[in-house]
């Protein structure tokens, strides 16, 4: 049935004639979606009839625009009500991917229907204002500013026995490791057993089984046909054992998995994310199975993280390769990689907010559980033996067999993290870090000891009261105070973290270079997120809270409990009214927060949400104490 299936389309394969030849070969594909991504990481999915498309494969081939409606895309304060009209233009650059329903068969050819998706830019009164554009403008400022500083200081060059003249391109890549949470429909694993099973590291890189291993091997699979080369699927850490039923099938699945596969340019990079988080939900459902792609599934337990790597090397006219970050000398990186590891720890605040934009996402990024909270970096204890510090926020992979492998993991993105938005924000910045390091003239040593700085020791270009190294555990190493002090305070919400729109004017000019980031596109995105916050604290948060409290009931017989079981509850209930409850004098919790939101005071928002965590916390907790201390329930 998928023998004579196509999965893909390249830039190479996409003439006229090759396409209507392709599509007339293929009756199986019945639509074409024009596949726009908004400033949140939404993307669209209008499908056209194939008969339609071949009428007006100009239109599409040629750059012409097809309208759609601004409502269906999140772009507030740019597609208003009175001027919504959004254009979208077929990217003739990147892969066309072929998305099958496979429980949708043509009759005609008994194979699944088919939608060719087209990934397009998104255009309003003529300027681009989508994600994918975004990305493209800040790869195209990072090669010639490069190519600029290059031929401003030919010396730059001699380290990797080059020269400008020998430079054919200037390649950058990017790859993403996806980790998502996977369980049986309706299923529900203790939070204590979770965190036992990661505590004991009982699940990490363990042999999976049934469905889940089924599952597994058929997304690999799917992703090869796709042409996305998958390197690895593994296990992840969390998770615990599945139980047998007497018909021999697994029930109470519950488990962490990741899947990585081969880099490519930046933007096709977010392609094909997009791509595998579809196949790996449909292929897992296919199976029985429910896959979640949050930052933070499950409470206290590890949640789901994105590690985006990013390089840059240089294509010479005579074939051969240079990674820009490797050095030819006894050094961890080479003068430019130095620079670019400083412009993005420099200026890390203004691209949180990009990365880490809801609720869930900054829920994952607590102290422990393997998730990045400073701002701070490891390259190792020595040159000869590459770091593994799996508690930082941006990690130097270094292969000491092979240098073409040096690169950059940013490991604060979750898999729901706009892809395209983020890898644009961390280009930006390392380009504002190199062109430091370049212009300075300063040597792989200088360059070394200022991102090596201590606390309140001065730099050219590092902020004077911060630390940016450590090649210890920053959690255990260091207390609160002092990972605070000498890192930064990590924002606790999502206010705080765009906050920094404001208070970090400068950095933000980083972004701005070359018209990348607008202020309108910066508006809208901050508009979006903060609409998006607190609309899912008052209809999902508060909701979920109230569930849950509502479910926290006295278990105890007044006949037998003991004056402990009484003083538990009677604690636990005092905080259940405190957080639920109004009286006439006084408002809950809830309360207050549905009346901040409603007069827009963020930031009273943003502390009572706090409040309200920490006491959900301490409620769950209690109550946990309290019923296992009952006999009889």
């Amino acid at each position: 049935m998928t023998k004579d299936l196509i999965y893909f389309i390249t830039k190479e394969n996409r003439s006229k004639e090759s396409l209507i030849e392709l599509l007339t070969n293929h009756p199986e594909i019945k639509f074409v979606s024009l596949v726009g991504v908004d400033l949140s990481g939404n993307d669209t999915d209008e499908k056209i009839p194939t008969k339609v498309f071949l009428e007006d494969i100009d239109t599409f081939l040629n750059g012409a625009a097809v309208q759609t409606d601004g409502s269906s895309v999140s772009l507030p304060g740019i597609a208003t009500l009175n001027n919504a009209k959004v254009d979208m233009i077929a990217d003739l650059d990147a892969n066309w991917f072929i998305d099958y329903n496979y429980e949708h068969l043509d009759p005609d050819t008994n194979k699944p229907v088919g939608t060719l998706r087209i990934p397009c830019f998104l255009y309003h009164d003529n300027k681009p204002v989508d994600s994918r554009h975004v990305l493209k403008r800040a790869i195209d400022h990072f090669n010639s500013t490069l190519l600029t500083l290059f031929k401003d200081h030919p010396e730059t060059l001699s380290q990797f026995n080059v020269t400008l003249d020998d430079i054919e391109d200037v390649v950058i890549t990017s790859a993403t490791e996806l980790e998502f949470w996977v369980k049986t429909p309706n299923d529900k694993a203790e939070i204590e057993e979770l965190s036992t099973s990661q505590a004991l590291h009982e699940q990490y890189w363990t042999r999976t089984k049934g469905s889940v291993r089924t599952a597994l091997e058929q997304s690999l699979l799917l992703m090869e046909k796709y042409g996305l080369e998958p390197e690895m699927g593994h296990k992840e850490v969390g998770g615990v054992k599945a139980k047998i039923t007497e018909t021999g099938s697994l029930t109470h699945i519950m488990e962490q998995l990741e899947v990585d596969w081969k880099y490519s340019n930046p933007v096709q990079c977010g392609d094909n994310e997009l791509l595998v988080r579809t196949l790996i939900k449909e292929v897992f459902r296919q199976n029985g199975l429910e896959v979640t792609f949050l930052a933070k599934p499950i409470e206290g337990v590890a949640g789901n993280g994105k590690h985006i790597h990013v390089g840059i090397s240089l294509k010479l006219k005579n074939g051969k390769r240079v990674n820009l970050f490797s050095s030819k000398e006894k050094h961890f990186l080479s003068t430019i990689g130095y620079g670019a590891m400083m412009g993005i720890l420099r200026n890390y605040e203004i691209m949180n907010p990009f990365i880490s934009s809801t609720n869930d996402s900054l829920k994952r990024l607590q102290p422990g559980f393997e998730a990045p909270v400073c701002i701070v970096t490891s390259l190792g204890r020595s040159v000869d033996i590459p770091s593994r510090n799996r508690t930082i926020l941006i990690a130097l992979i270094r292969d000491l067999q092979n240098p073409l492998a040096t690169r950059f993991e940013l490991r604060s993105p979750n898999p729901y993290t706009n892809t395209y938005i983020a890898i644009a924000v961390t280009y930006m910045t390392m380009c504002d870090g190199i062109k430091y390091a370049l212009e300075s003239g300063k040597t792989h040593d200088e360059l070394l000891k200022e991102l090596s700085k201590k606390p309140n020791e001065k730099s050219d270009y590092l902020e004077t009261e911060r630390a940016y190294r450590s090649e210890e555990d920053v959690f255990e190493f260091y207390n609160d105070e002092e990972r605070n002090s000498m890192f930064g305070k990590a924002p606790a919400t999502v206010y705080e973290n765009l906050i920094a729109f404001k208070t970090q004017t400068k950095k933000l000019e980083v972004l701005k270079g070359n018209n990348v980031f607008t202020d309108a596109l910066i508006n809208s995105f901050q508009i979006a997120a903060t609409e998006r916050w607190v609309t899912e604290i008052s209809n999902r948060i508060i909701n979920n809270y109230m569930d849950e409290i509502r479910s926290f009931k006295m278990l105890h017989s007044t006949e037998r409990a003991l004056d402990l079981d009484v003083s538990n509850w009677m604690a636990i209930n005092e905080l259940r009214h405190l957080i639920m409850k109004d009286s006439y004098t006084n408002k809950s919790l809830f309360t207050k927060i549905k009346e901040a939101i409603s007069s827009k005071k963020y930031d009273e928002v943003s502390a009572l949400q706090l409040e309200l965590d920490e006491k959900m916390s301490i409620l769950r907790k209690l109550y946990s104490s309290y019923s296992k201390n009952l006999l009889d329930i």
